[in-house]
């Protein structure tokens, strides 16, 4: 362990792991339904759950020994209430843990080391590369896209807790820190109600207006102050996305009005948190010729907050001229008094603008090959018979399209519904700017014809196609659609019309990647390795082109859905892929636990910008793979692909989903307003489940099968093959494939199969349980053999502490959940008709909180 390492754990240890049990103790006087004791039977039941699963007892047998030797209670309700208040107890834990980890952050990691801005200043002096640097910020970028997909299970009051509570540990402050827990003791946890697409918007406004605006303000200003040649004020270096309120991809919840409120928020937000920096900068910047000017914006900006429904013609440029003149006067009347504070709002607004975040549309392939259907039934616009034309015909007639849509009514909501919103686009540019709404993003795009689809619809609602100021970006998902990609784009680049509005867009391509599905649909090492040359070949085809291809990363939380050390794969990437931008999607609990604080906000994102920006000046460290080690890689996903296709063809695959874990009350946890599957219906269908829900309940049961399934296999048989030193070599050579394999131990760190190993002798499941438990330690022996290493995560201690701790807090909720499972499962088996068949079900559902929450990225 490097000495980094070693300080960064030991703080860890006093600032989370002492400070755990000093605070934990508070908890004992919470108010649980006046029951006191509860805090000493839940360390008798964590005890019990530990030697249990060493003596290979299930959980049911576990929690009914527990029940017998350490309480009085033998009716089967109070139990039941018990164990409830075991699960208020145990979220309130997770919630201190996370509260504790956010303030030690800036002791436990090293603000200026590896792969920060400041790191990365010395690292360019050093090598004399400043004019690299320059010519590089030109035209990279990062961009956050916040996606409201349901991962995040603290309600808006809790996050706000631990917030403060967060700031009360770093203070020291314990009169505070007792209150605050006491406030969380009070404070629900479940939403008795689904939250709506605007809610989900809400909370996230909350994130860019605390967390992004003074993170990304503090980036900026280091930026331009090291490296001022670097900065060009018309090419922010960090963008902010947003997806909810525009992403409509099978949620039925998010309508164009809905779009438009969303829009109206963002806007409302930027000028608040504007308003409230002019006030801050107005207690210093007290002289003549600056007054006026700041009053005089304080004004336009009250205005447009405070006075309802008055939107004046304010925007950025305005915002802007304004502020280089006060910036003109500090500089030449008063010897650039607090010039910093000016030169800092710039910044901010030079990356918010009047929109704070740019607002996505998505919607699925399918809706708008319905709504042109739908379309061609009105007289004038398109071919009657349109539906039965070949893809070539339509593409014929949807790029020549002349005649607008007149107000036509349509009858069905779902067609009146995307028009609208494709017209709402324009409103919100209108007074967003641009950039508030200027992508339009296709999901389970498998076609040309899907794209110019889209494009066409753009024509109908309207818009000129010589200022048509969107980007159509399509999404690629599943490993036949990754694998026909770039037959897709070259289709797109060589159409005449379409190629036309690349050029008007600066010949440009924004292509969206999808993680989560892909590992859904191929596994883990398919999944990634299929996105990696996905992108390899799109570059060589959108290079043929002369057009400029951006990537687009669908990521989730956990390493089967793209995230773990994400900025270590952007590192690897190499110069054979697109670099211009990284864009990612941040989902829910990451948002919060990896942008939870300024602090955690600024070094992650600090992380991104230098893996960026080294893979490029510094490529020689990342060397390319030759052709026989892209061809083991081949090898590898093509036996992992295999493995998992078996897995899921088991005759008991979703069967087990199902039955063994927490899936199927996954929608009534109300932490989104997403629906779990793309279409109704009760039936478990893997295709129309969505990828978060599936990840999620192989995480609650601890297998995290889509981390690691198939990856043991792969390399058992490229070892019976003779080819183990080749993978040694890779892997000590290549970052992709490491990164690869240490995503692959943060997954398999976050197992255990004690949990489950009842099932091992179940008549029904002991087969495909085996089947998962073999190749999770086939997979383990392997990685630890290539790696050298003598157990999983060593790399990270602080990370493998962190998890270790986590997994211990929840472990008689994982208990609690299965036991929950167990029953159930019992009485649908011999059907039974228990009173008790719905408490089971709440305790499942309501376990699911505390254990997702203290797995950080497991959904």
């Amino acid at each position: 362990m490097d000495h980094q390492s070693s300080t960064g754990l030991q703080h860890f240890k006093n600032l989370v792991g002492i400070k755990f049990q000093l605070y934990n103790s508070l908890f004992t006087s919470l108010p649980f339904h006046r029951i006191e004791k509860t805090g000493i039977l839940l360390s008798l039941l964590q005890n019990n759950c530990e030697e249990g699963y060493r003596k290979k007892q299930s959980p049911v047998e576990i929690i009914e020994d527990f029940f017998n030797k350490q309480t009085t209670y033998r009716q089967p309700q109070e139990r039941l209430d018990l164990l409830f208040r075991f699960i208020q107890y145990i979220e309130r834990q997770v919630v201190l843990f996370d509260a504790l980890e956010d303030a030690s952050f800036k002791e436990v990691n090293d603000m200026g080391g590896v792969g920060t801005l400041k790191h990365l200043e010395s690292e360019v002096l050093q090598t004399n590369k400043e004019e690299e640097l320059s010519a590089k910020l030109k035209n990279f970028a990062v961009r956050l896209v916040l996606t409201a997909h349901p991962t995040q299970f603290y309600p808006g009051s809790v996050l706000g807790i631990i917030n403060d509570l967060s700031k009360a540990l770093m203070a020291n402050n314990a009169a505070q820190i007792n209150m605050y827990l006491q406030q969380l003791g009070k404070t629900p946890f479940f939403k008795k109600q689904k939250p709506t697409p605007y809610d989900e918007a809400l909370n996230l406004v909350w994130y860019l207006e605390n967390v992004f605006y003074a993170a990304t303000g503090r980036i900026m200003s280091f930026l331009t102050s090291q490296f001022p040649n670097a900065i060009d004020a018309n090419h922010p270096i960090i963008t902010m996305g947003f997806w909810p309120g525009g992403d409509r991809d099978g949620n039925p919840f998010v309508t164009a009005s809905t779009t438009l409120k969303v829009a109206d928020a963002l806007r409302g937000s930027i000028i608040k948190s504007y308003y409230l920096e002019i006030r801050r900068i107005k207690r210093r910047l007290t002289f003549e010729g600056v007054d006026t000017i700041l009053a005089d914006l304080e004004t336009e900006m009250y205005n447009n907050i405070f006075i309802p429904g008055q939107r004046t013609a304010i925007n950025k440029n305005k915002i802007l001229d304004e502020l280089h003149k006060i910036r003109e006067i500090l500089i030449y009347k008063h010897n650039g008094l607090f010039l910093y504070l000016i030169d800092n709002f710039i910044n901010k607004v030079n990356v918010f603008g009047l929109h704070f975040a740019s607002l996505d549309v998505r919607q699925e392939s399918s809706v708008h090959n319905k709504v042109l259907e739908a379309i061609s039934k009105k007289s004038g616009y398109l071919p009657e018979n349109y539906a039965s034309l070949s893809d070539e015909e339509k593409i014929d007639f949807l790029t020549y399209i002349e005649v607008p849509l007149k107000e036509e009514h349509f009858d069905d909501q779902l067609v009146a519904d995307t028009i609208a919103t494709i017209k709402a686009i324009k409103n919100i540019q209108d007074f967003n700017g641009e950039a508030g709404c200027n992508r339009y993003i296709i999901s389970q795009c498998s076609s040309a014809l899907n794209v110019l689809e889209v494009y066409a619809l753009f024509l109908l609602c309207g818009w000129k196609k010589e200022s048509l100021s969107i980007d159509i970006i399509p999404l690629f998902e599943t490993v036949e659609d990754l694998q026909n990609a770039p037959d897709v784009m070259q289709q797109l680049y060589s159409n005449k019309v379409y190629s036309t509005h690349l050029e008007n867009r600066s010949k440009r391509q924004t292509i969206m990647l999808g993680f989560s599905d892909g590992t859904k649909d191929g596994g883990y090492l398919m999944a990634n390795w299929g996105i990696y040359k996905a992108k390899e070949n799109l570059t060589t085809v959108s290079k043929q082109h002369e057009v400029e291809v951006l990537f687009f990363d669908g990521r989730g939380g956990p390493p089967s859905r793209g995230g773990g050390k994400t900025h270590k794969f952007y590192a690897s990437m190499g110069q054979n892929i697109s670099n211009k931008e990284i864009q990612l999607t941040v989902q829910g609990q990451t948002v919060s636990s990896s942008f939870g604080t300024v602090e955690s906000a600024q070094f992650n994102i600090e992380q991104l910008l230098h893996a960026g920006i080294t893979n490029e000046l510094f490529n020689n460290r990342h060397v390319l793979m030759n052709k026989e080690e892209e061809n083991l890689l081949q090898h590898l996903a093509e036996v992992s692909f295999t493995k998992y296709s078996a897995l899921k063809s088991h005759p008991r695959f979703t069967d087990y989903l199902s039955q063994v874990s927490p899936l199927k009350f996954y929608s009534e946890t109300n932490i989104g307003s997403r629906p779990a599957k793309r279409t109704g219906g009760s039936k478990l269908s893997l295709k129309d489940l969505r990828a978060i829900p599936y990840v999620g309940a192989w995480a609650q049961l601890k297998q995290n099968v889509t981390g690691y399934f198939g990856v043991g296999s792969a390399l058992k048989e490229l070892d019976q093959q003779g080819k183990f030193d080749e993978l040694k070599v890779l892997y000590d050579k290549s970052l992709f494939f490491k990164t690869l394999l240490d995503n692959c131990e943060m997954a398999m760190k976050k197992c255990f199969f004690p949990l489950t190993e009842f099932l091992s002798a179940d008549p029904k499941y002991s087969e495909i349980w085996t089947v998962i438990y073999d190749e999770f330690n086939l997979t383990r022996q392997y990685i630890l053999k290539i790696s050298g290493k003598k157990e999983l995560m060593s790399d990270y201690p602080v990370d493998q502490l962190s998890i270790a701790m986590r997994e211990r807090i929840v472990l008689p909720l994982l208990t609690i959940q299965q036991f929950a499972i167990m029953n159930i499962r019992e009485i649908e088996d011999n059907l039974i008709n228990s009173p008790l068949k719905e408490t089971y079900e709440k305790l499942i559902m309501r376990s699911s909180f505390g254990i997702i929450n203290a797995g950080r990225n497991s959904a």
